[in-house]
């Protein structure tokens, strides 16, 4: 379970930062960082942890109790026109410094899910696996997917037959047989290769 191990180590008022939407053939990357009080109840705490673990009913239910207990969480976003402009990895980068920039408080430190940072005014460093190391991190990563997967909720609404609701715009079997026989949308990444190949295979 995550901690509050590296966030002590660094000192400070320290941020976690997670994107999520790297993978997906359409929508855009989003990125959360989140400050966490250091005095979070246990009982906030051990609900936390990647989000990937969790449910979508155990996100919700742990990203209300960190608004409740204080903590300040901002979110970031590329678009699919910025992903195509600059390739995935630097808008990943893009939304972590945006969703930085938004935090009404300055962190001294930020701690980033993965290998590599991006490019801010404070300290930083890299924690591969972080989303179940630190507790910062973790909570970053609960409030990217939630909203993420709600924007392709509402996405779903306007471009049906994809399954945005239930693939978040992953390459699913339904996502791909849709994109050959509906077509793209203006949401569709156009750069990634898995999405031409499904475009240029006869119906």
């Amino acid at each position: 379970m995550p901690d509050f191990s590296y966030e002590r180590r660094c000192g400070g008022i320290v941020a976690g930062v997670d994107e999520v939407g790297r993978g997906p053939l359409a929508g855009p990357v989003l990125a959360a960082a989140a400050i966490l009080p250091l005095d979070i109840d246990a009982t906030i705490m051990r609900l936390i942890d990647d989000s990937k673990r969790l449910s979508a009913a155990r996100r919700a239910v742990a990203l209300a109790a960190l608004i409740d207990c204080g903590a300040v969480i901002a979110l970031g976003a590329a678009s699919v026109a910025e992903i195509a402009r600059l390739n995935i990895l630097q808008a990943s980068l893009l939304a972590m410094r945006r969703a930085v920039a938004r935090l009404t408080v300055r962190p001294d430190h930020v701690l980033v899910d993965g290998n590599m940072v991006p490019s801010l005014p404070m300290n930083c460093s890299a924690l591969v696996g972080g989303d179940g190391i630190s507790l910062s991190i973790a909570a970053a990563s609960i409030a990217a997917k939630l909203a993420r997967d709600q924007l392709m909720v509402r996405l779903d609404r306007r471009y049906p037959g994809y399954g945005w609701a239930q693939n978040a715009g992953y390459g699913t079997q339904v996502h791909r047989a849709a994109i050959v026989s509906r077509g793209i949308t203006a949401h569709h990444r156009c750069g990634f290769g898995p999405l031409l190949r499904d475009i240029a295979r006869p119906v």
